[in-house]
């Protein structure tokens, strides 16, 4: 089976940010806690890609967004703009790094049980080709590699609509009890 053109992945991925944006019409800003209790990590981000709770603002400043969730799995969605450039030209390291952080945090949080939470030990990027405006979409796919019941690994690839890879990342979380 031959896999999709690089233009039917692009037609896909326009089509699922619009649909996303439809859902999410709300302003960004932080999810209370009362709409978050009872929930596990993954029912949080069902929730925000539903709508139900809103999208952080990182996602408006750096127009990214969440594209798909299930256990161990995240995936986002960014759009390489002139505005994250850096003085050389092409896309600050800063941006890759922002979306590989989120696609591989939130694939940990989907493994989360109601009443733990996670933080982020170790962070590493490989950069790995430049990145420019003339991409209109990335995505960034975090995947759960160990868990555990105090460390969580998980890694990342951010890749293009045409299957070029941008950079990979990974990282090592502690998990915890989240306080009553």
């Amino acid at each position: 089976m031959s896999s999709p053109s690089p233009e039917a992945v692009l037609s896909q991925w326009q089509a699922d940010e619009a649909a996303l944006r439809t859902r999410q019409q709300g302003e960004t800003g932080l999810a209370s806690r009362a709409m978050l209790a009872g929930k596990t990590g993954l029912q949080q981000m069902q929730a925000m890609l539903d709508g139900l709770a809103p999208r952080p603002p990182i996602s408006e400043t750096l127009d990214f967004l969440l594209i798909s969730v299930e256990d161990g799995i995240a995936v986002f969605q960014g759009r390489p703009q002139f505005k994250h450039y850096n003085p050389l030209g092409s896309v600050h390291g800063g941006w890759f790094a922002t979306l590989l952080d989120s696609a591989l945090g939130c694939a940990v949080h989907t493994t989360l049980p109601v009443g733990r939470g996670y933080t982020t030990l170790e962070f590493k990027i490989n950069l790995v080709r430049a990145l420019s405006d003339k991409v209109p979409f990335v995505r960034a796919i975090g995947k759960v590699v160990h868990r555990g019941r105090q460390v969580t690994t998980s890694e990342a690839t951010l890749v293009g609509h045409d299957g070029k890879l941008y950079a990979h990342a990974s990282t090592t979380c502690l998990l915890f009890d989240l306080p009553s």
